[in-house]
């Protein structure tokens, strides 16, 4: 089940195209999902994520708060029970992260995790189930993310200077590592996207240098093809199987 959580934090995190600078992401935006499993051949509804931003003031700044919560449905508590949640304070404009947090309880599995980022430097702070709290310092690229503020970046893309089939390399940092990660723009198609009905949207293929994906071409996102870009569809094929977030409702935007 990790690997499904990591793919759904990883689901939306392309960057690295020519992007507009003005950010498209708003505050009070609230995006609701069905989360979706393949047993024994169907595709089982077991969960709901949810993805939402709010505005920070403090005494010296202002950030944009990204917040993406997963949860398994209480009749599939006993089975595997997921409470997680992913955090991130960014820059209302550059979306470039200062905090980062993750707190999961995955059958439970529990591990807390805080990222301080300084320039190039991180410093990192987990507590995991049964074992003493631990503090890290290593340093990232300078256009390295956390996964929280990559999964907003993406909207501020112009994909309509995109031919079918580029690709762009980028980097994400996860579980205190660098994760290299690749994104294939396919071209457009129309999807169901909730409560803002069918919608023409942006097809994308997501590739990464770790054993959470598999298969060519088997790990997609669509974004509506307008000013939001709200991801609409995403799907992902792990080792264990394969699976799919649906958009079901959209608020704020």
């Amino acid at each position: 089940m990790k690997k499904i959580v990591f793919l759904i934090a990883t689901a939306l995190i392309f960057c690295s195209f020519t992007s507009d600078k003005k950010v498209v992401v708003p505050s009070g935006e609230k995006l609701v999902y069905a989360g979706s499993y393949n047993m024994s051949g169907l595709m089982t509804h077991l969960a709901q994520v949810t993805m939402s931003t709010e505005t920070i003031t403090t005494a010296k700044n202002s950030y944009l708060h990204l917040n993406c919560e997963l949860a398994t449905f209480s009749k599939w508590d006993k089975f595997f029970k997921i409470r997680d949640i992913y955090e991130s304070y960014v820059d209302p404009i550059t979306l470039k992260p200062s905090l980062y947090k993750r707190s999961i309880d995955e059958g439970g599995y529990t591990k807390k995790e805080k990222y301080a980022f300084k320039g190039n430097a991180v410093t990192s702070t987990t507590k995991k189930r049964r074992q003493p709290e631990t503090t890290k310092k290593f340093t990232i690229g300078a256009a390295t993310q956390d996964v929280v503020s990559l999964l907003y970046k993406v909207r501020t893309i112009d994909f309509t200077k995109l031919k079918t089939g580029q690709t762009k390399s980028f980097t994400i940092v996860f579980d205190e590592k660098e994760i290299p990660v690749t994104l294939k723009y396919m071209g457009i198609e129309s999807v169901k996207a909730g409560n803002l009905g069918t919608k023409n949207c942006y097809k994308l293929s997501i590739g990464a240098k770790t054993d959470a994906l598999k298969g060519k071409d088997k790990n997609l996102i669509w974004l509506t093809a307008d000013a939001k870009k709200v991801p609409a569809l995403m799907k992902f094929s792990i080792p264990v199987g394969t699976g799919q977030l649906v958009l079901t409702s959209a608020t704020g935007i």
